[in-house]
C-alpha cells in the first residue's frame, strides 16, 4: 500500500521508530508496513468541514456511551501493520488504547474522511480496505469537499 504523499529517507522503520519519530515531529505521519508517509496539509474548507461533523456528531452523541475523536488521534490497524490519522471517529463504550500508548486508538466504531485531491483514492480503496480489518468499524463516511448536493 502506498499513500499518495512522499516516503521520507529512510526504506524501513520499526513501529517503535515510527512512534519515536512522529511525537518529536512537527508534522503527521502515515505508517504502512514499514514506511513513513508525510501526510498532506490541510485547507480551510477540509478543517471546517472537520469541525463541523466533529461538532454535529458530539452534539448528537453527548450522553450516550459514545466518544468522540477529531485529527490528533492516531488509529493502530494491527492486521495491515498501519498507524493513520483519521479526520473523526466515533468510539463506543471505552475507549481501548494501543499498548504502551495514550494517543492510538484501537476500537473506533465510526470512521470519517474529508476527501481531498491528493488523498480521494487511497482513502476510498486502500484505506478503507485497512479500516475493514478492524472488527470495530461499523461505519465508514467519506465527505467529499468538492462536491455540493442542493437541497429542495
Amino acid at each position: 500500500m502506498q499513500a499518495p504523499e512522499k516516503l521520507l529517507e529512510k526504506t524501513n522503520y520499526t513501529s517503535e521508530e515510527y512512534l519515536e519519530l512522529e511525537v518529536a515531529s512537527d508534522e503527521r505521519h502515515h505508517y504502512i508496513d514499514g514506511k513513513i508517509i508525510l501526510m498532506p496539509g490541510g485547507t480551510p474548507n477540509h478543517n471546517k468541514i472537520t469541525g463541523n461533523l466533529f461538532s454535529e456528531l458530539y452534539s448528537a452523541l453527548k450522553r450516550k456511551p459514545y466518544e468522540v475523536f477529531v485529527t490528533d488521534l492516531r488509529v493502530w490497524i494491527p492486521e495491515k501493520r498501519i498507524y493513520t490519522y483519521l479526520d473523526v471517529m466515533v468510539v463506543a463504550g471505552e475507549v481501548e488504547l494501543a499498548q504502551g500508548r495514550n494517543d492510538t486508538i484501537t476500537n473506533p466504531m465510526l470512521v470519517a474522511e474529508v476527501l481531498s485531491k491528493s488523498t480521494r483514492s487511497f482513502d476510498k480503496d486502500e484505506k478503507f480496505a485497512a479500516y475493514r480489518t478492524i472488527l470495530t468499524v461499523k461505519e465508514y463516511l467519506l465527505i467529499d469537499q468538492y462536491y455540493q448536493t442542493s437541497e429542495n
